[in-house]
């Protein structure tokens, strides 16, 4: 089976990704660096979806007693400002330190939408997230689609239940196109609330309005969507972001960004599985703001923390244990 998976949307123009978008392609791998475009295989739609079912159907069966070891199926969803070359090694060292080796989670494979790469190019870049965010909708609504279907073969069958829980990771502006893309969904499947698609969704430095899931905010919908689709999720944010400061004086539509500021502590989301972790502890002070908006992939706590969030694990025996509390700042 490959060894890594890539979605896009982007067209292809001189032996690599563009910035234009196009009909969605699929893409694996088994050799790195994963810049290298001619690393990538094209591969036809219908066996990358065969491919990615026999793959997870390879995980070893584990009991509901001992769900926290169960691997992962996780889709990882990049930010804005970044070119195709910057999200596939993104994606790498996301693989390298989460998905391979003894301790791997699963599989991990990457959405890639045409971000402009251009920090002058925000708002049209955020345009761009939310004309990108359609496909994504067609992936979630297919995933919602093959879940139930295995739902009712564990209930018709036990030896049949998946092995796999979906799990998703989205950066920066990622986030809003993620955003969009369960709204989407959502409402496709007829605002179900008996079925979560996503057991996981860690929203690191997210680019979105920090009351998305506000009751009274203009994303009320976006946000329950996001909330109703999903078992837990975990805002990753710092005040030290200097990216998404720069962000919100871009927008400055009365919100702040979440991944800067977190959730708002008044009024109350009224949603008891999503939280957040201030993570400026875990980088050291020499980190400067515009790097704190991607140090989270780098050799920080935070790495293990997401692990540890991926796995399931509560949010008090995290507490507890240490593992949302950086020491490096101030």
């Amino acid at each position: 089976m490959p060894k890594f998976w890539l979605i896009s949307n982007r067209n292809v123009e001189n032996g690599g990704f563009g910035t234009k978008l196009a009909s969605l392609t699929f893409w694996t791998s088994d050799k790195s660096p994963l810049d290298d475009f001619s690393n990538w295989s094209l591969t036809q739609p219908d066996k990358f979806k065969a491919m990615l079912i026999a793959a997870a159907d390879q995980f070893p069966k584990i009991d509901h007693a001992n769900n926290e070891r169960q691997s992962h199926v996780t889709l990882f969803v990049h930010g804005y400002n970044t070119g195709w070359q910057d999200a596939a090694r993104r994606y790498q060292t996301l693989c390298e330190k989460l998905f391979t080796g003894s301790d791997s989670l699963g599989i991990c494979v990457a959405f890639d939408w045409p971000s402009f790469g251009s920090v002058l190019g925000y708002y049209p870049d955020r345009a761009h997230a939310r004309a990108c965010a359609g496909d994504l909708a067609d992936l979630l609504s297919e995933l919602y689609d093959w879940l139930l279907v295995k739902q009712q073969a564990a209930i018709n069958n036990p030896d049949d239940a998946c092995k796999a829980k979906v799990s998703l990771i989205a950066h920066s502006m990622g986030n809003y196109v993620l955003q969009k893309a369960m709204a989407t969904a959502w409402t496709r499947k007829n605002q179900p609330l008996l079925a979560s698609l996503v057991n996981q969704l860690i929203m690191v430095a997210a680019d979105v309005d920090n009351d998305v899931f506000e009751p009274l905010s203009s994303d009320t919908t976006d946000g329950n969507a996001i909330a109703n689709l999903t078992y837990r999720i975990t805002a990753l944010f710092s005040g030290r972001d200097a990216v998404l400061g720069a962000s919100a004086g871009l927008k400055h539509f009365g919100s702040r960004r979440l991944g800067r500021s977190g959730l708002p502590v008044e009024p109350p989301t009224g949603k008891d599985n999503i939280w957040d972790i201030d993570c400026s502890g875990f980088f050291p002070k020499e980190t400067s703001g515009a790097d704190v908006h991607g140090a989270y992939f780098g050799p920080y706590g935070t790495i293990p923390l997401m692990r540890e969030i991926l796995r399931g694990k509560d949010r008090g025996v995290l507490q507890t244990l240490g593992l949302t509390t950086g020491t490096l700042w101030p």
